[in-house]
């Protein structure tokens, strides 16, 4: 940057020193005590003298523009190159990175389902285990309650015959009863006859 400024300030030093010798030869030359033909006479001179100074800026000028232009097209490559290379490694580490991420999903995805697999079977082994639990007890209670009924069954049966033999002895005992009312009747009836 510095060097640009440089560059600048010699261009503006040339050029301000060109105008200045050009107002300094005409002021010099309008108020010099001379005849109008010394007057027109160094005043080509002096033209031709700022004629020859303006060549020789001119060249100054073109050699700095031509290393200006060489220096420019240097500093572009270089910065040109400066871009490719960090572009080069930005790609390459983002590559990396993307590479490196994509793995790391793939890692955490295969210790997920692996994860989520053994939970399953370890679920799976739960329920078989319930289920199993749950058919002994549903056995032993079908068991138990089978026992149950049976037993009421045969109380029940128990029960109903002891009351039918009740029954039946009650109506025995009744008709024996009525029997025996019947029966003397009956004696007194068949002796009256």
């Amino acid at each position: 940057m510095s060097e640009n400024n440089n560059n600048i300030n010699s261009k503006d030093f040339i050029i301000g020193t060109l105008v200045g010798t050009m107002v300094g030869v005409s002021a010099a030359l309008l108020f010099a005590p001379k005849s109008g033909r010394e007057l027109r006479g160094n005043i080509n001179q002096g033209a031709n003298q700022v004629k020859y100074r303006a060549g020789e800026l001119k060249n100054v000028a073109q050699e700095k523009g031509t290393d200006w232009k060489d220096k420019a097209y240097t500093t572009g490559s270089e910065l040109r190159k400066k871009a490719m290379d960090t572009t080069s490694q930005l790609s390459k580490t983002v590559t990396q990175q993307s590479q490196d991420f994509k793995d790391n999903v793939v890692q955490k995805t295969g210790e997920f389902t692996k994860n989520a697999t053994q939970k399953a079977e370890e679920l799976k082994n739960d329920a078989s285990q319930k289920i199993q639990e749950v058919k002994q007890d549903a056995g032993q209670k079908s068991q138990e309650v089978k026992k149950d009924a049976t037993s009421q069954a045969q109380e029940l049966k128990n029960t109903v015959d002891n009351q039918a033999k009740q029954s039946n002895k009650e109506d025995l005992q009744a008709k024996e009863k009525d029997a025996v009312k019947s029966k003397p009747s009956n004696t007194i009836n068949s002796k009256k006859e």
